[in-house]
């Protein structure tokens, strides 16, 4: 059975088991009160002709007292101590009440009874008789009329409740729709996209916010976060099968040149060695990039803590200097404590520092300080510098200001890309300003490490 006939169905029982208890309620209450009613009207009659009677009693017969004081509608009766009566149960015209045979009772009694299918208010009221005795006096009122008032509201509520099945059945109808509808926009869009292939959102319209709408908000950033995994993965393949068909092909060709002439030939040996090697290891460094570049920022397992820039600026400086034999200076205003992840900033700072190294002969300088609101860490290099035209695309993916120049180096063009990423992931701003032929200086701004509940 299809979600939407389930919600129809039960909701069809549900609500009409609710009208049908109410309105069973609504019977029960309304027929006790009136019940109640009439009994509590009945004994009160009852009281005031029995006293009304044994006073008169006193000078009239107690035949004429039954005529004089039976009200309409209604049967009375005095009954002796020894179950007898000197006369017959009298009663208002209309009212037949021949069966009514009560005992004597000494006990006040207001209860219903039934006589030969009727139901009546039945009164028993014990009064002291002007000759010392204790008798009855026996009221019994026919509840015809609102026997009657009681089968004309069960008909009343029958009927309520058989007409009022059908806007319920009709509104949990539309209402099953209303509940299905973005369910079914979401498996229809679904559909199109297996079908298709292409990514495609739910259309979600301006109404309160509730369940269905966080569904189907929670599919569209769903849609948002495949289709971007999806486009890093075509630009993944795409970049890594352009960028790693030259140093393949360099590889390549070295290889059959050592396997044709190379024991001929020992000179090429040493050159051929050298190429491959170097392709190689940039081959590595481009595929590394490459796969950090293809994942999510969520998956790259970001900690923020309170980190030291000055320390981190030295020991990066100090690591540039064993490595490649280059002169960096550190220039720190004192500790400079900073909110971010340390290991990812030490890799941004590393891309900068070697970016610095390849383009630039003269020493690099690192500047830690603040620049309120917050601090910043700059890499200075007196190099080759980027036109302007340039400086608007370092950021792009395999963007290389002169590709001869790429090549010579060993960049692949992602080293700046990366670094991008990397500022977004550790909330950091990254900054370039270039002049051609001065030099560039790249800035890392930070949040303060007293700011870090903010924002």
């Amino acid at each position: 059975m299809k979600l939407s006939s389930r919600i129809h169905l039960y909701s069809s029982v549900l609500m009409a088991v609710i009208l049908i208890v109410m309105n069973i309620l609504v019977y029960f209450v309304f027929s006790r009160m009136t019940v109640d009613s009439q009994l509590k009207q009945t004994k009160a009659e009852a009281v005031q002709i029995a006293g009304n009677m044994v006073e008169a009693a006193k000078s009239v017969p107690l035949a004429d007292l039954q005529r004089s004081y039976v009200p309409a509608g209604a049967g009375i009766k005095v009954v002796m101590p020894d179950n007898s009566s000197p006369q017959r149960l009298t009663t208002a015209p209309g009212v037949e009440l021949d069966g009514l045979d009560e005992p004597y009772d000494t006990r006040e009694q207001v209860r219903l009874i039934t006589i030969q299918g009727e139901t009546y208010a039945f009164a028993s009221i014990p009064v002291i008789w002007p000759d010392g005795s204790v008798n009855n006096i026996q009221l019994a009122r026919t509840l015809a009329p609102t026997m009657d008032i009681l089968k004309a509201l069960r008909v009343v509520l029958v009927a309520v409740t058989a007409i009022g099945l059908i806007p319920i059945v009709v509104s949990t109808r539309v209402l099953g729709r209303l509940i299905m509808q973005p369910i079914t926009a979401l498996t229809r869009t679904m559909k199109d996209i297996r079908e298709s292939g292409r990514f495609r959102r739910i259309e979600l319209k301006e109404q309160p916010k509730n369940e269905l709408t966080e569904m189907g908000a929670a599919f569209n950033d769903m849609i948002t976060l495949l289709e971007s995994n999806h486009e890093k993965q075509e630009q993944f393949v795409s970049n890594a099968s352009h960028e790693l068909k030259t140093p393949l092909t360099i590889i390549e060709s070295y290889a059959s040149l050592l396997k044709r002439r190379g024991l001929e030939r020992p000179e090429l040996f040493q050159e051929s060695v050298e190429a491959i090697h170097s392709e190689a290891i940039r081959m590595k460094e481009m595929t590394e990039q490459l796969l950090l570049l293809a994942r999510n920022q969520d998956s790259w397992k970001i900690e923020m803590e309170s980190v030291e820039l000055s320390e981190l600026a030295n020991g990066s400086a100090r690591a540039i200097r064993d490595a490649y034999s280059r002169k960096v200076d550190v220039r720190a205003e004192g500790e400079v404590h900073a909110w971010t992840d340390s290991r990812r900033l030490k890799q941004l700072l590393f891309i900068l520092l070697d970016n610095a190294r390849k383009y630039s002969d003269e020493s690099i300088v690192i500047e830690v300080g603040r620049k309120p609101p917050g601090v910043y860490i700059r890499v200075i290099d007196r190099g080759i510098g980027i036109s302007k035209e340039d400086l608007e695309h370092v950021f792009d993916r395999f963007y290389r200001v002169d590709e001869a120049r790429g090549r010579k180096t060993g960049g692949a063009g992602l080293g700046l890309s990366l670094a991008k990423e990397i500022a977004e992931a550790v909330g950091a701003e990254l900054e370039l300003e270039s002049l051609p032929g001065v030099g560039t200086t790249a800035t890392i701004r930070l949040q303060p490490s007293g700011t870090r509940g903010q924002g």
